[in-house]
């Protein structure tokens, strides 16, 4: 089976946050990366410490959301530095991984 280096990136945000219709957006249609996965999570928080979690009971838009996306590493960098105007310091992990390819 054939492998190729990718780069791995991991985008932290909230729901409220008006950030997710813009990046999904510059990942399509403008970056083309090859791939886009969006997370939403039950519970979690950040730097604030504010827990955003939901219950059966409500529909809570504030909950976590990852953005996770992969392509190769240089232009991972160069749509990385697009972004960082854009993305709240301290929301994006990125790390080598490997992609089979068949």
């Amino acid at each position: 089976m054939k492998h190729s280096d990718v780069m791995m990136v991991r985008i932290y945000l909230t729901e409220g946050e008006s950030l997710l219709k813009t990046l999904l957006a510059k990942l399509h249609d403008e970056e083309k990366v090859r791939g886009v996965t969006v997370f939403r999570g039950i519970s979690g928080f950040g730097r604030s410490g504010k827990v955003h979690s939901s219950t059966l009971l409500d529909l809570s838009l504030d909950l976590p959301v990852i953005v996770e996306f992969f392509d190769q590493s240089a232009k991972v960098a160069r749509i990385l530095s697009h972004l960082k105007n854009i993305l709240p310091p301290g929301h994006v992990v990125s790390w080598r991984a490997s992609v089979n390819e068949g």
